[in-house]
C-alpha cells in the first residue's frame, strides 16, 4: 500500500527487546485538509533508518504493509490491534508552479489528544 503525506513527526529508535527495535513517524494526512489524518507508522530492525534524513514538514510518500493481531488481556478479553509497517519512505519534489492546491503544512489543524485511561495492561 501506499500513501502520501507530510511529515508529522519522527520518533527515536525503541530497542522494545534484546532482538527487536522499532521507531515511528507520524504522517499528516490531508486528503481533505479541513479533516487531516495524522496516521503513525512503524520501522522495526534494519529499517529503522528509513526515516533518518526526513525533514518534519516534508512532502513523502510511504510504501507500508498493514499488519493485523490479537491480543488477550488478564480477563479473556480479546483485542485486535493494526499497524502500518513502513518498508520505504520516499522524498516528494515539490510544486514549483504557482498553481498548487497543496495546503501549507502550518495550516494543518493540531491533532487532538484522544488517549484514553493509563489503566490498560498492553504489552507495548
Amino acid at each position: 500500500m501506499e500513501i502520501r503525506g507530510k511529515v508529522h513527526e519522527i520518533g527515536v529508535i525503541q530497542q522494545v527487546t534484546e532482538s527487536f527495535k522499532k521507531r515511528e513517524m507520524v504522517v499528516a494526512y490531508a486528503e481533505n485538509p479541513q479533516f487531516v489524518e495524522y496516521i503513525t507508522f512503524q520501522a522495526t530492525q534494519d529499517r529503522t533508518t528509513i526515516f533518518d534524513n526526513l525533514q518534519i514538514g516534508q512532502e513523502v510518500s510511504v510504501d507500508f504493509n498493514l499488519r493485523g493481531r490479537p491480543w488477550t488481556n488478564r480477563e479473556g478479553t480479546t483485542t485486535y490491534f493494526n499497524s502500518l509497517v513502513a518498508w520505504r519512505v520516499t522524498p516528494l519534489t515539490s510544486q514549483t508552479s504557482g498553481g498548487s492546491t497543496q495546503p501549507n503544512y502550518n495550516d494543518y489543524p493540531a491533532p487532538v489528544d484522544l488517549t484514553g485511561s493509563d489503566d490498560d495492561d498492553l504489552p507495548f
